[in-house]
């Protein structure tokens, strides 16, 4: 069997800019990238915190130490300056490699800065 993991995310970024007229895509600083495992091209999932917008679409690197998350083309009618958001990467995987498989998950702050990195989501409190 053949399950869908999540590979990796970074955890309430903040939007700076969103370029209607670029060509599709998410600009992510590329320290950030290295840092969560994200590839250029690579499909992500992208959960906006402040307005409820979902959509997918793929990474490409901005300037290393800019801090840049710019939603670019469609996408930017989806995200302003200054929404957090989610961005996601998932894996297919076998079951006997999703046993052993942890994500690299990567906070940021409002600056964009890494605050926390982890592997494991603590089980939600009732």
């Amino acid at each position: 069997m053949q399950l869908t993991l999540l590979k990796c995310k970074l955890h309430r970024v903040c939007v700076t800019q969103a370029e209607l007229d670029y060509e599709g895509s998410c600009a992510i600083d590329e320290n950030l990238m290295r840092q969560a495992g994200i590839r250029e091209y690579e499909q992500l999932h992208i959960y906006n915190v402040a307005n409820g917008e979902r959509f997918s679409t793929y990474a490409i690197r901005a300037e290393a130490g800019s801090r840049v998350i710019s939603v670019n083309g469609a996408a930017a009618h989806k995200a302003s300056p200054g929404d957090r958001l989610i961005i996601c990467c998932y894996a297919g995987m076998g079951e006997q490699e999703a046993a052993h498989f942890e994500p690299t998950l990567v906070y940021c702050d409002e600056n964009n800065d890494v605050i926390r990195l982890g592997h494991q989501i603590p089980a939600q409190a009732a």
